[in-house]
């Protein structure tokens, strides 16, 4: 006996019905590749006047013209793309040191502030220091780099050149270079203040020309 197999009638409402899962299936992968590709949100600012604290303890003011917040990814981040400026502040509330650059970015999630493009920090003191990138370390309170970096003491009485980076104290105090070029010097002081500018020695004294008695 031969067994009849139903046959089923592809009618136009069932292709209709298939076409639109597929259809949904796709929209549905797409969906998820969009939130993939989905880009952060950007939040900006204008003259920025920032004061920063650490443990109830105000410890700097940040002025930058322009501030670039993006938000919605896992590495949160600040940029300022036209300079910006830092006044670090003493316990008193005194500015003790400054520092600036062209570019800055900070990484919320390391608490960390990237600087480069004539980057420029100096304090009261006559301590300065020159380089084209910077990493501020809020939590340490220290700026490091692996770039070539130009520091100056006691208002330029001692030179630095160090081309493979250092790491400094934010108030430019304690410094240590890895690798001194050759041609940076330093002034010592002896007992008898050697270091301190000599006075130009007095002109020399000269007799006046003797002239004959009449005859």
């Amino acid at each position: 006996m031969k067994k009849i197999l139903p046959s089923y009638t592809k009618t136009p409402a069932l292709v209709l019905v298939i076409s639109v899962l597929l259809c949904a299936c796709e929209n549905d992968v797409e969906a998820v590749r969009d939130l993939g590709r989905k880009k952060p949100s950007i939040e900006e600012g204008k003259n920025i006047d920032s004061y920063l604290s650490m443990n109830g303890k105000m410890q700097a003011r940040l002025t930058a013209p322009v501030l670039m917040r993006y938000q919605g990814d896992s590495a949160r981040k600040a940029e300022f793309p036209n300079t910006l400026h830092v006044d670090f502040y003493d316990d008193s509330m005194k500015i003790k040191s400054q520092l600036s650059a062209n570019y800055g970015r900070y990484m919320e999630n390391e608490n960390k502030v990237f600087l480069r493009d004539k980057v420029v920090a100096f304090n009261t003191v006559g301590d300065s220091l020159f380089c084209d990138e910077l990493y501020w370390d809020k939590n340490t309170e220290k700026f490091y780099t692996d770039k070539k970096v130009i520091i100056s003491k006691n208002f330029r009485k001692d030179y630095f050149v160090g081309y493979n980076g250092m790491t400094s104290s934010q108030d430019l105090k304690d410094f240590h270079l890895f690798t001194i070029r050759d041609g940076s010097y330093t002034t010592v002081s002896d007992s008898i203040g050697a270091d301190k500018p000599v006075p130009p020695p007095a002109p020399p004294v000269i007799p006046a020309k003797k002239t004959a008695p009449p005859k």
